[in-house]
């Protein structure tokens, strides 16, 4: 199969605004065709789809992001199958809104990961399905703790990475008790703060553990922009996929308008190959990224990798990381 991942997407505030009179395939920019060719989709939704609710105010907040329930057909124009609702913007515009877009989304056939009406439901993976294959997919946060689901309380699945936590050692036993040989298991785990090329040393003993219990690809998001690809017991682990589609403000020492379209091939639960496709962010939209600032990207990224002991090669206009499973 051919996977595709993609990192935060957030269509609130000017990208909302560009919508209005925008079609909905226009955040998608030239990048779009990656994304039809895909059997499977899926990205981190920074941000709340529907035309309810009020900002959050129960504690301090700076943001608060919400697209219009319209644009939903954003996510529809690339044939996005999965998204990660377990993050620091689920909530932003309280509780009615946040039900409201779990609805639209089942509505519209496209799962959703890490949040519910409940923790059972937070906790449970979206399962995709084609062809008798299934991929699981999981998502948490560390991120906006008092909005963590309960017994009978909506919100986040909101787990520390701390392997001592009660929550983390339940999760893990989760995974171990699911996996099986036919399957493929994804975790998606928006963590920590913003920037750092350098993933905490937590999170690497965390996504150890992760792997360790039964998960298959690991995509981190949180810190907006690219941190570099570790490959564990021929597992993957994307500690940051970075920003996708925004409007914020770029940083100019951690450039975070720089990313990828990841495609990842797989045979079963096998990763054979992962293939990184810069890309910029302009206008609003994602875009391929022009000649010499993709090289200089796809430069920072095999450093990256390189740091956690990972060999990219340079083929063409993209990066390319083969993973050697003997059967």
């Amino acid at each position: 199969m051919k996977l595709l991942f993609a990192g935060d997407v957030m269509l609130g505030r000017l990208v909302n605004d560009a919508l209005e009179t925008a079609p909905p395939r226009y955040p998608w920019g030239d990048t779009m065709s990656l994304f039809k060719k895909a059997d499977f989709r899926f990205l981190n939704l920074e941000c709340v789809i529907s035309d309810k609710g009020t900002p959050w105010v129960k504690t301090p907040k700076t943001f608060h992001f919400r697209s219009g329930e319209k644009n939903i057909r954003v996510l529809k124009e690339a044939k996005i199958d999965c998204v990660s609702v377990a993050n620091n913007h689920a909530l932003d515009y309280s509780e009615e809104a946040f039900l409201d877009m779990l609805i639209i989304l089942k509505t519209e056939n496209i799962l959703s990961a890490g949040s519910g009406r409940n923790i059972r439901e937070a906790r449970e993976p979206a399962i995709f399905e084609k062809d008798g294959f299934k991929i699981y997919t999981f998502a948490f946060t560390d991120n906006e703790p008092q909005w963590e689901a309960g017994k009978a309380k909506s919100g986040i699945f909101y787990m520390p990475t701390d392997l001592t936590d009660k929550r983390a050692k339940n999760f893990l036993k989760q995974i171990d008790a699911m996996k099986n040989e036919r399957d493929l298991f994804i975790v998606s785990p928006h963590w920590g703060g913003n920037w750092g090329y350098q993933p905490p040393t937590e999170h690497i003993v965390f996504a150890h553990a992760l792997v360790d219990a039964g998960i298959d690809i690991i995509l981190g998001t949180s810190p907006h922009i690219c941190r570099g690809i570790e490959i564990y017991n021929k597992k993957p682990i994307f500690y940051s996929l970075g920003n996708f589609i925004d409007d914020y403000t770029v940083n100019p020492l951690e450039p975070n308008d720089e990313s990828f379209v990841f495609q990842v091939e797989t045979e079963g639960k096998i990763v054979r190959k992962i293939i990184l496709i810069p890309t910029i962010i302009e206008n609003f939209q994602a875009k391929l990224a022009p000649k010499e600032r993709a090289e200089a990207i796809m430069d920072k990224m095999g450093d990256l990798c390189h740091e956690l002991g990972t060999a990219v090669k340079r083929i063409d206009e993209h990066l390319e990381i083969s993973i050697r499973n003997k059967e």
